[in-house]
């Protein structure tokens, strides 16, 4: 099978959004009068972000899914994605659920493939999206930025802090996968659903649009990807530990419940994988205390569970406080530290 035939059997689906699809040299959108375009970029390869014998369905979703979830942080409709894709080899079976994985989600959210480019190497997955925001500010401009879009640069000093879903179950499954730990069976097939299948916050982001004064995803640790946010609004955090440790949901669902947990791995064990692991594709975010209402209301309106965890402060780092906000000793990361490509680690 040559590569056109490939693009056309596997990847060429009715794009009535896009003014040009696939099967020209470029692909051309017309963005909706009055909004931005919204662009990221996410490489996935093989060996280094998914194991090789992953179910290549749920690869299909999770390629598309961390793209998505760029969107959700900006608060942005998908609108459609360009796909490279690198095969050792065609494998007609695998592309046939790698396929249908990667539509079913982008028919889910309205997402069109309108382009992108097929090489043979290595298995490398790289999708490029494109969504739209209001170029309306809804509560005036961001850091001289005029945009409707939520940005990593508008945390203000007071403001809470929260999180959407589950955190750390993603990196629990990881380190069973590596086996360096071992889990019950039942936990071990949540806590990698959560690995391979996340679900990106997209209805949540768009209802966050004019609560929310900050935001970003959680793709590299819930401590680093917060720091995005204190880094970019030159602040830093305080967090409640009681907040944070049931963000774990495979700790409360151990046979025995958290207690058995953290006597089969440590008492700082939940708080690692909640702070440092990464792949969870939730949404952190930050609202002035006067938008808890809501908070609450955009969490209801998306059907997308979201806790308070702290509150940010001035200063810098991000500390954290007992239930009688005495500070805590910090952690120590170790394995999980937020994620780097590059760290020396």
């Amino acid at each position: 099978m040559g590569e056109f035939d490939l693009i056309r059997r596997f990847f060429t689906w009715p794009t009535p959004r896009a003014v040009v699809g696939v099967g020209d040299d470029c692909a051309l959108l017309a963005p909706n009068i009055g909004t931005h375009l919204a662009i990221s970029t996410d490489t996935l390869i093989s060996g280094r972000h998914f194991f090789a014998d992953v179910d290549p369905y749920a690869l299909g979703q999770k390629a598309l899914a961390v793209n998505l979830s760029d969107l959700a942080a900006c608060g942005a409709r998908p609108s459609a994605f360009v796909l490279a894709l690198t095969l050792p080899e065609v494998n007609t079976a695998w592309l046939e659920a790698f396929a249908k994985g990667l539509f079913d989600l982008a028919q889910t959210h309205g997402c069109e493939l309108i382009g992108g480019d097929t090489t043979r190497g290595p298995l490398t997955i790289t999708i490029t999206v494109f969504g739209e925001v209001p170029n309306t500010p809804a509560g005036g401009v961001t850091h001289g930025i005029a945009t409707g879009a939520l940005l990593r640069s508008g945390a203000l000093v007071g403001d809470d802090i929260y999180v959407s879903g589950s955190v750390g179950d993603a990196a629990l499954a990881l380190r069973a996968l590596q086996g360096k730990i071992t889990l019950p069976v039942s936990v071990m097939a949540a806590a990698r659903a959560r690995l391979e299948r996340p679900e990106p916050r997209v209805a949540l982001g768009m209802a966050l649009r004019e609560v929310a004064s900050a935001c970003a995803d959680v793709s590299d640790g819930l401590r680093g990807d917060l720091g995005h946010i204190l880094e970019r609004s030159q602040l830093g955090a305080a967090l409640q530990w009681d907040a944070l440790m049931p963000l774990l949901a495979t700790r409360q669902n151990y046979p025995g419940g958290a207690l058995a947990f953290d006597a089969s791995f440590g008492s700082d064990f939940a708080a690692q994988c909640v702070l440092g692991g990464g792949d969870d594709y939730e949404l952190v975010f930050t609202a002035a205390q006067t938008k808890r209402m809501a908070v609450t209301h955009a969490a209801k309106q998306s059907a997308t569970p979201v806790t308070r965890i702290g509150t940010v402060v001035s200063g810098h780092g991000i500390a954290l406080l007992d239930t009688n906000g005495k500070t805590l000793p910090p952690l120590d990361a170790g394995d999980f530290a937020a994620f780097d490509h590059f760290s020396l680690g």
